[in-house]
């Protein structure tokens, strides 16, 4: 059954308002808001093209407290800010019901990147973090099943500092943040 987000469409906050109600974080998400820089002008051009698309929304499920949506969703909301596409929030702890239907294998992760028609038909999504990095977790998940096992917490931070690791240094992560995107948006 392919996933339909219209109830939803309206009901968020604009990025703005989030950035503003922003209680934890604000600082860093902040920084990293103000000092994108896109890494070449074709990423810029391709989602500046995108202001003639009035055929997408965007939903962004998301929450203040979460590492990962500090890290990638400055990147995403300038990227969506040139492109004209309308874009939402949503706050996880207050759309359970979106969660659930955009789990990552079986966990609650966040941010998702919901991309949509008018009608609210799911055309794709991006997240929680870029596949590179994601991809330390999933080995993890794979690995350590027994959430009980006497070393899961340990392989849990290892997994943790490889994710660190993979982001690396600075924010050349960025650049394929909106290589990702690019790639998702040109799909359909």
């Amino acid at each position: 059954m392919s996933k339909n987000v219209a109830d939803k469409l309206n009901k968020g906050i604009s990025p703005q308002q989030f950035i503003d109600g922003m209680e934890r974080n604000k600082e860093n998400f902040v920084s990293l808001y103000d000092n994108f820089q896109w890494p070449n002008e074709e990423e810029k051009e391709f989602f500046e093209s995108l202001n003639n698309r009035d055929d997408l929304r965007v939903l962004i499920l998301m929450a203040e407290w979460c590492g990962d949506v500090v890290k990638n969703i400055p990147v995403v909301f300038r990227a969506l800010e040139i492109s004209g596409v309308p874009t939402e929030v949503l706050i996880k702890e207050e759309h359970q019901d979106t969660m659930q239907q955009f789990l990552t294998m079986g966990g609650e992760a966040v941010p998702i990147v919901i991309v949509a028609d008018t009608g609210g038909h799911v055309l794709g999504q991006w997240g929680p973090r870029p596949t590179h990095v994601q991809e330390a977790m999933t080995a993890f998940k794979l690995a350590n099943t027994d959430r009980d096992a006497a070393d899961y917490k340990e392989n849990l931070q290892a997994a943790y500092a490889e994710m660190g690791r993979r982001y690396g240094e600075g924010t050349g992560y960025q650049a394929v943040i909106l290589s990702e995107l690019r790639e998702l948006i040109s799909s359909f």
